[in-house]
């Protein structure tokens, strides 16, 4: 075969591998953001088109860093928060937005026809009470308990700015947006941030105070899309124009926030289509159970290949030694959160980005026990492994390595233990886990859902700590207390 001929099938090849790869749908972590991807999703499924869901991928910033990355190639997104936190262009007209997405290689595929405002909702009871149905009534009210998920705290349409606007007196705190809802209805919180279309106002009894000022913009429901997207899916797409009001959106949205419901389902029935059984709970645990223990492993697996080499060779330089545990604790106080959206520009979504923050979490805990423990091994043993002419790396070897090996598996089995949990958050990222059934709990308020992701990561902790003391068992010499 002749070279151009060879050329020509290979980029053949590699566009036909392009065109097999599915379209990939994001959603933030609330109930509404979870239907409206699973609609988009489904409806290009009806049209033979390949689709991956990655969902839940935590807030704003999160999800449109990923679309704009490539990560992901649309999700649903509101137009207020579009001017007033995402491009920060509040006075922009539709064409301004149109435009600077264009810049970017974004676009409107869709503009789905209802508005999701922004509200604050108070406790039904108390609103009764105290005459309370306008944002201004606030004002006379500073013993009011208040509490705003934490991506409402830190908004340009959020609690700094409205607070200024109406000039409120109250202090507040931040939550996880799916627990305030529960918090009032437990009489922990008086007032909190919800959506107008909620499925969960009415059974929690909470009112909608009126936005007597005009302070929220609209927030109409869109599609955001990557402008690459093929045309057979930006057509079907545009069909969802208009396709649904504030109630039907409101009652799909109720529907999903049932115990036991999945957002999948409801939209299949909304769609009438089948899409086979989901699976048992036995079988999702143990894939994301499995999928835990393979974030995990990785990252502890490499964080040791890397770490105790280097802390060992850092054994014979002291202030070296001292500068990379201060660098590794500073690698330690960056919030995981933080850590995994500064990764997705650089390695994108799914398990790269979460194995390398737990390795980079890993690395304190592994440094820092290796070093601690060949120090503490008694000067005097030193001089006798000298005295018999032992070399640096001989002594490391036969004599501080063992003695220290105690000290060293605790800083493995910390790293260890520090991984399992913080790999929960790898679901923000889309690459699954037991924080997937976590997150999803939390956004759906469903309790049985939060188990099945925080009750296994439990129990890895714990045999974590049967492992390791078997290990240590195993390890050292019966003069050090193990079995060897």
């Amino acid at each position: 075969m002749s070279r151009p001929a060879l050329l020509c099938l290979l980029l053949l090849s590699f566009a036909a591998t392009a065109a097999a790869e599915p379209l990939r749908v994001g959603s933030k972590t609330f109930t509404e953001s979870y239907v409206l991807a699973e609609l988009a999703a489904q409806k290009m499924e009806l049209a033979g088109i390949d689709v991956e869901i990655k969902s839940g991928l935590g807030g704003t910033m999160f999800v449109w860093e990923a679309l704009r990355s490539g990560e992901i190639d649309l999700y649903p997104e509101y137009s207020g928060t579009l001017a007033q936190t995402i491009l920060h262009r509040p006075s922009a007209s539709t064409a301004e937005l149109e435009s600077a997405l264009a810049e970017q290689g974004l676009e409107i595929v869709a503009e789905l026809g209802f508005n999701n405002n922004y509200a604050i909702a108070v406790n039904g009871a108390l609103a009764r009470a105290r005459g309370l149905t306008r944002i201004s009534d606030l004002q006379s009210q500073p013993d009011l308990r208040l509490g705003f998920s934490l991506e409402f705290l830190n908004r340009a349409d959020g609690w700094p700015a409205l607070r200024a606007f109406y000039e409120l007196p109250q202090s507040v705190t931040g939550l996880e947006h799916a627990l305030a809802y529960r918090a009032i209805a437990e009489d922990q919180l008086d007032v909190t941030d919800a959506y107008s279309t909620d499925g969960d106002l009415e059974q929690f009894d909470l009112v909608l105070l009126a936005d007597d000022r005009n302070f929220f913009p609209r927030y109409d429901a869109i599609l955001l899309a990557r402008s690459d997207i093929p045309a057979s899916a930006r057509s079907v797409l545009a069909g969802l124009n208009n396709s649904l009001d504030e109630s039907r959106i409101r009652q799909l949205n109720a529907r999903a926030g049932e115990v036991g419901v999945s957002p999948r389902s409801v939209v299949s029935t909304y769609l009438g289509r089948e899409t086979g059984d989901s699976p048992g709970v036995l079988a999702s645990v143990a894939h994301n159970t499995g999928v835990h223990l393979q974030l995990t492993l990785t990252a502890l697996g490499l964080a040791c290949l890397f770490a105790l080499p280097l802390a060992l060779w850092l054994t014979g330089y002291p202030r070296a030694a001292s500068a990379v545990v201060y660098l590794a604790g500073l690698l330690q106080t960056i919030p995981s959160l933080a850590l995994l959206a500064m990764l997705i520009p650089l390695l994108g979504l799914g398990k790269v980005p979460a194995i390398v923050a737990l390795f980079l979490y890993s690395l304190l805990p592994i440094i820092r026990n290796t070093l601690t423990g060949v120090a503490s091994v008694d000067p005097l043993l030193r001089e006798v492994a000298e005295g018999m002419g032992m070399s640096h790396w001989q002594r490391l070897h036969l004599v501080e390595i063992p003695l220290a090996m105690p000290t060293i598996l605790a800083g493995i089995k910390t790293a260890a233990i520090i991984s399992i949990g913080t790999a929960t958050l790898a679901a923000f990222v889309g690459a699954g886990g037991l924080g997937e059934p976590i997150v999803t709990g939390l956004s759906l308020n469903d309790h049985q859902l939060i188990l099945q992701g925080a009750i296994p990561a439990a129990m890895l902790a714990i045999l974590t700590e049967f492992l390791f003391e078997w290990l240590e068992r195993a390890l050292l010499p019966r003069y050090l207390g193990g079995t060897r």
